[in-house]
Order: structure tokens, then C-alpha cells, then sequence
């Protein structure tokens, strides 16, 4: 069973969340729903979505998660390290900008993600990868020849880590273990177009 999946830009930092569906019976679950999610909403409208997935709970990947909550009757996933964040401005980073965002609080997530989880969704397995550094708490999913990676590994990037929790060794760390991986895994990621295990390991400048 193949799965079909959707970009959205959104939000003034243009975060990437994503819709994910199995390709047979429609089924779907969300990734980061950040800021501004109108476009998401609408194009979850009549579809069953089984749950929203958390990267990490930096502002910009988790303002809209209330929203889409609402608008999709489903519940929330995210690394217990981070659920204080939530409801906490400060933390989830949205007080840091305020040109750039009210500040920003939502309810806690229902489910806990841990290292090496399995988890069962629109009738596929999404193993999590604890890979911490960008936060404390950031996860990865992966699925098949897919890789959701939120801000850990970019198109010729890797992710900051001079916010609060963020921790340089850590980040090397968590990528080199994505870089496990096979090389035709797709990575989508937090922020930025598409890529792939195989072309960042030969072509990302800052992890080899």
C-alpha cells in the first residue's frame, strides 16, 4: 500500500506541514500543523484523519494544532519532553518573535511518542526516531521510502541549535542516525523543498 502525500506552506516562517494518506482508502494523518492552517483545513474536509503528529512543539509547527484538532476530531502525538510546551509560550519559542507571532498556546497532546515506537495509522507502521539536538524532544517518523524529520536534517541543512534545548552534539548525533537509513528514503522536512538520505550524505556540508 502506497501512501500520497501533500505539502502545505504555512505561517511567515513557512513551515512545511503535511497531509499523509494512504494512496487505497483516503485515510490520512497530519504533520506539524503550524501557523495560518486555513488551506489544511480545507483540504481535510470530509476526509477521516486518524491523528496529528508532532515533530517538535516549536510555535511555528504546533500554532494551528487547536484548529485542525477541532476541524478533524482526531487526537495528538508528541515526545513527552516537550508537552509543557504546549501551553507555554516561552518554551515553545512563540515569545521570542513577536513580530512574527502572537503568543501561542494549545492543549496538551493526548499521546506520548517514544524512541523506536511503532505506531499503527491508516493501516501503515510509522516507526519514531527520538532525534534530539534541534530541541529536547524532536522526533522523526518513518515509513516505508518516507522520512518525516521535522528541523533535524534539510536540503543541504541541518537544523538550528541555539534555541533553548537545542544541543550541537546532539543534532550530529541524531543525523548520523538517520543517515542509517537506506539512500532512496525521501526526506521531508520542517522547513525547505525535499530530499534525500543518499544525496545528504554526499552533498550536506555541515553533516558527512
Amino acid at each position: 500500500m502506497a501512501l500520497t502525500i501533500r505539502s502545505f506552506n504555512l505561517g511567515p516562517l513557512q513551515t512545511n506541514a503535511y497531509l499523509v494518506q494512504d494512496k487505497d482508502t483516503g485515510r490520512g494523518l497530519i504533520i506539524d500543523p503550524g501557523m495560518n492552517p486555513g488551506s489544511l483545513i480545507r483540504a481535510i474536509e470530509g476526509l477521516t484523519i486518524e491523528a496529528i503528529l508532532l515533530t517538535h512543539a516549536h510555535f511555528d509547527h504546533m500554532a494551528g494544532v487547536d484548529e485542525v484538532r477541532r476541524a478533524a476530531g482526531c487526537p495528538v502525538y508528541l515526545h513527552p519532553l516537550e508537552q509543557e510546551w504546549m501551553t507555554s509560550p516561552k518554551l515553545n519559542g512563540s515569545l521570542m518573535w513577536p513580530q512574527i507571532s502572537q503568543p501561542v498556546t494549545a492543549a496538551p497532546a493526548e499521546y506520548d511518542l517514544g524512541e523506536g515506537q511503532i505506531l499503527e495509522l491508516i493501516g501503515h507502521q510509522f516507526k519514531v526516531y527520538h532525534t534530539p539536538g534541534h530541541s529536547p524532544g524532536s522526533v522523526s517518523f518513518h515509513c516505508g521510502k518516507d522520512l518525516f524529520g521535522g528541523d533535524v536534517l534539510f536540503r543541504m541543512g541541518v537544523g538550528r541549535t541555539d534555541l533553548p534545548g537545542g544541543r550541537e552534539r546532539d543534532l550530529i548525533d541524531s543525523v548520523h542516525r538517520l543517515y542509517q537509513l537506506d539512500d532512496e528514503v525521501t526526506v521531508y522536512p520542517g522547513h525547505g523543498p525535499k530530499t534525500t538520505i543518499g544525496y545528504e550524505k554526499v552533498n550536506n556540508p555541515y553533516i558527512r
